[in-house]
């Protein structure tokens, strides 16, 4: 609320609670209450004096037919694609000797996540080194061979051992070299006794760690699961539509959506396809739409509520802040007429209200609580369904429906203390 409307409730308070009543007041006072005790407040009605009413400016319109985006309102849930999802597994069994995350760190491509250690790493480097020296003697054989041929020295069936030898080698080489890849270990690098014997996992996807379920010491296999990693960076939105609201939905259409438990803060998606199919028994259809902008406090399995814009129509709308809110349904304020007046020509008793405004400052008018249901908000309206029946041409607040309600809970509060 802004310093006007703070100075303007605490003169409607001034006026709704006087301090102190001269004695003509306080026949006014006596006049007024026995008035009021011929006609009570109804639950969920109030009344307010003109002069109360131009004191706190409080405004009477009527509901109008605006041109706004009609939406459609859908339930859903947040997404990861699983291309953008890892459970990172190590290609080979050990046990963890270090842990270099943990859950809610962020990680990138090719980063290392954990080591792990096993003797058997070792065995293979040695393997490879050691098929490497006899692929060299293999080579020397070979060249032997061939000079021997040549001088007419050696057999043809030598050099075609040797050779074959040679391939022998050469291909038992190149498996231990992918086996070791496959570690994490650079072939070309081992060399002059340096073995590596601690292997590192690391993650396949940049994006959050979600959950590290291992411990140091911990035994793991090519099955265990050594961390879980999730990109947000492309979460996008399951919804579920109706059939009949299909054909309303098309792919680059705009969703604003918020989370079903923090409302508060409101997000936007853009459609990218339309299911083809039902979800099970339903007849709800899903319409996937990826996130935009903003992805903060955003998470995988988040329960959101969507409003899908359509097209632009005519629909009955009132000033946004002539809605208010309590225990979760909204409401407008209707100007309740006099008894007489409802026997009369609508236009008759407006213009009498209208008149009773300038020129009857002792006149009062009634106001009654309506339930209705806020559709989309736009340049300062917003779309309602009026949940109880009332005149086409009924008088409502406009402005100022925050004070109708203030005065309606301070008088609930009080009672009537007469």
């Amino acid at each position: 609320m802004n310093i006007k409307n703070y100075l303007r409730f605490a003169l409607f308070i001034l006026l709704v609670i006087p301090a102190c009543k001269s004695n003509t007041e306080a026949h006014e006072e006596h006049e007024q209450e026995k008035q009021h005790s011929e006609t009570p407040d109804k639950p969920g009605s109030t009344s307010l004096t003109l002069e109360q009413m131009q004191a706190i400016g409080v405004e009477i319109g009527q509901i109008e037919n605006k041109e706004l985006t009609t939406s459609l309102k859908a339930n859903g849930t947040l997404r990861v694609p699983n291309q953008n999802k890892a459970s990172v597994n190590s290609v080979y069994s050990g046990v963890i000797k270090s842990l270099l995350v943990q859950p809610g760190s962020k990680v990138s491509k090719g980063q290392t996540l954990a080591t792990i250690g096993n003797p058997e790493f070792i065995q293979a480097q040695s393997d490879y080194l050691g098929v490497s020296a006899k692929i060299q003697l293999a080579e020397l054989e070979v060249k032997r061979q061939k000079e021997l041929n040549a001088g007419n020295a050696g057999s043809l069936k030598n050099l075609q051992s040797a050779e074959s030898e040679l391939k022998t080698l050469r291909n038992l080489r190149s498996t231990l070299a992918q086996q070791i890849q496959l570690m994490g270990i650079n072939p070309s690098g081992i060399g002059k006794g340096k073995l590596i014997s601690v292997l590192a996992v690391k993650s396949p996807i940049s994006g959050i760690v979600s959950n590290v379920p291992v411990k140091m010491g911990s035994y793991v296999d090519i099955s265990t699961v050594v961390a879980d990693i999730v990109d947000n960076s492309q979460l996008h939105l399951d919804l579920s539509v109706y059939e009949k609201d299909l054909p309303q939905l098309k792919d680059n259409q705009t969703i604003h959506f918020t989370l079903t438990n923090n409302p508060g803060k409101e997000y936007d998606a853009q459609i990218f396809s339309l299911g083809s199919s039902f979800e099970g028994e339903s007849k709800a259809i899903s319409v996937h739409a990826k996130v935009l902008g903003d992805k903060t406090g955003l998470i995988d399995g988040m329960n959101v509520t969507a409003i899908i814009s359509l097209a632009k129509a005519h629909v009955p709308a009132i000033p946004s802040e002539a809605i208010v809110n309590t225990n979760g349904q909204d409401f407008i304020f209707r100007v309740v007429p006099h008894q007489k007046e409802e026997e009369k020509n609508i236009n008759n008793k407006a213009a009498k209200q209208e008149e009773a405004l300038h020129h009857n400052e002792d006149s009062s008018l009634a106001f009654e609580m309506v339930p209705v249901v806020k559709g989309t908000t736009e340049v300062g309206y917003t779309q309602i369904t009026l949940l109880k029946e009332i005149p086409n041409n009924a008088k409502v607040v406009t402005k100022g429906a925050f004070f109708v309600m203030a005065k309606l809970n301070n008088t609930g509060e009080e009672g009537h203390e007469h």
